[in-house]
């Protein structure tokens, strides 16, 4: 068996570990699925068993190939219809958030900047699409716009330590703090049917049950078909926009086929999909030197932390003037800073269940608006630089 066919076995089977452990211990869930992937690719690309040249097509090849088939995948689940039927200050408080994240990094960019730093209107898209969706979003955006793994492993490595204590900053003071100036969540149930204990995200629980394999087949099937149609579409135009336009293409694609009925309720296709995302995080972390951390520019971390610290913020003073409610601010906030697998945390630490859908509903449309606001902002900072 040669080489290369052990590396990509290697890159395949390590996310299905992966997945496997953070089921069975629970405290692999808190430190996160694609933290440990980062760190085993890091491993795996710092012992030197390969010569770097010998497994760069293998490398180029998955790294293509999963966020391409892993963007249909987390869309096929969304639900665009549900969104008309969010409660009208969840929607308020859902536009407000992502305005809030806009506006803050686009001015982050300037106060950020350092003129000798090519390109940082990259680092600028990269931050709208993980904060207005998340990791698919940054994945895709980091395909599409090229920027060098070094750079877009600080930029998810900041955002994961910054992220979490503003995670536990929620949990444990956000709710006493923000009902300073925010009114308090009103149920529509009795009290005791609005309480809910923190529930367990177990991406590999029921996966492979015999009545889920061939739906889930046919779902990466019509994945492959939306990844080949939109390779056509890219061939059709200018090589400096191909990228992009593979990458929006595929995101249009998927979200039209999310509302087919059959194709929206196939279940799992969520955790396929972050199952190519985690070879996507295992592969590319391989490729990075450790000794390379030290050269990139200081200002992305104060960047990332400005980001996540005054859009928060932002859409809690905005919020106020709105009398939008602490638990749908909170929940709001949660689904994009940290995405929808987080949202059960947080309505379990509100004792809250009556936001979990909402939630989620939330985070779901921000995977569907991340590329194209991430791209939307690199275009417009490379207009004005």
């Amino acid at each position: 068996m040669s080489i290369k066919i052990l590396v990509a076995l290697f890159y395949i089977l390590t996310p299905l570990l992966i997945m496997h452990l953070c089921d069975r211990f629970k405290f692999l869930t808190k430190i996160g699925s694609v933290i440990i992937a980062y760190f085993a690719g890091i491993v795996f690309g710092s012992v030197g068993l390969v010569e770097a040249e010998t497994i760069q097509g293998v490398q180029d090849t998955l790294i293509n190939l999963s966020v391409s088939i892993a963007i249909p995948l987390l869309l096929f689940s969304t639900d665009l219809k549900k969104v008309m039927k969010l409660a009208r200050k969840t929607l308020l408080s859902l536009f407000i958030a992502l305005f809030s994240v806009m506006i803050v990094v686009f001015a982050g960019y300037f106060i950020f900047r350092v003129q000798h730093h090519e390109e940082f209107e990259k680092i600028a898209g990269l931050l709208v699409g993980v904060y207005t969706g998340g990791t698919p979003n940054l994945a895709a955006l980091q395909l599409m716009l090229g920027l060098p793994p070094e750079e877009y492993l600080a930029v998810h490595t900041y955002d994961m330590v910054i992220s979490t204590v503003y995670l536990f900053f929620l949990m444990a003071f956000g709710k006493r703090l923000f009902s300073l100036i925010l009114p308090r969540y009103r149920s529509m149930y009795p009290a005791s049917d609005a309480t809910v204990e923190e529930e367990e995200y177990e991406p590999m629980k029921g996966l492979f049950r015999k009545n889920r394999v061939k739906p889930l087949f046919m779902a990466l099937l019509f994945a492959f078909v939306i990844f080949v149609i939109s390779a056509g579409i890219m061939s059709l135009v200018d090589e400096r926009l191909q990228m992009a336009v593979f990458i929006l293409s595929i995101t249009t694609l998927s979200i039209a086929a999310s509302f087919n009925k059959k194709v929206r309720n196939t279940e799992k296709t969520y955790d396929l999909g972050m199952y190519f995302i985690l070879i996507f995080s295992v592969v590319v972390a391989s490729k990075v030197d450790p000794g390379s951390f030290s050269n990139v520019n200081g200002n992305i971390f104060l960047y990332v932390t400005f980001v996540v610290v005054i859009a928060l913020f932002m859409h809690v003073a905005l919020s106020a003037l709105f009398r939008i409610d602490t638990d749908t601010v909170i929940i709001t906030s949660t689904a994009l800073i940290c995405s929808p697998p987080f949202v059960p945390v947080l309505a379990g630490s509100l004792k809250n269940k009556e936001i979990i859908i909402p939630g989620i509903t939330v985070g779901l449309i921000g995977y569907t608006l991340g590329n194209y606001l991430g791209y939307l902002m690199v275009l417009l900072l490379s207009g004005l630089s």
